[in-house]
């Protein structure tokens, strides 16, 4: 298993819904921005220079599995705790469990892609494919 970094986030009023409780699409805004800030504070360097060095444009998610466990309120301080819990090929599983103190809110794994523009891809035709991990990347984050 990788390193495991911590993301912080305050719920403002404006994540609630009208019953007061975090709306569960700002769960999964909050994790992708805590897999972002798992690179970076891993010493990846930011996508715009790993696509100029590596061709790796960034990280799409293929697929998620989320539990939600506990509510979470407007002033509640969360930590999102990130690591990555399974290397494949070109995809892995990045795991996150959303905390606040030792109370377990969320717990969600994503499997991710690091993907490079497909071959003959053009403004018109875009697209994308998953490509190898790059061996640098990953010894950054394990």
């Amino acid at each position: 298993m990788s390193k495991t970094i911590v993301y912080p986030q305050k719920v403002e009023f404006g994540d609630c819904d009208p019953a007061r409780i975090v709306w569960f699409p700002n769960f999964f805004r909050w994790i992708d921005a805590a897999s972002r800030h798992f690179f970076v504070q891993c010493g990846v360097p930011s996508w715009h220079e790993t696509e100029q060095t590596l061709g790796v444009i960034g990280t799409p998610l293929v697929d998620t599995h989320a539990r939600f466990v506990k509510t979470a309120s407007y002033g509640d301080l969360l930590e999102i705790h990130t690591s990555i819990t399974e290397w494949r090929e070109k995809s892995f599983v990045m795991h996150y469990e959303i905390r606040r103190g030792e109370d377990l809110i969320m717990a969600c794994d994503e499997v991710r892609i690091f993907a490079a523009h497909r071959e003959g891809a053009n403004a018109s035709q875009p697209g994308i494919r998953a490509v190898a991990i790059p061996p640098s990347i990953r010894s950054l984050c394990d």
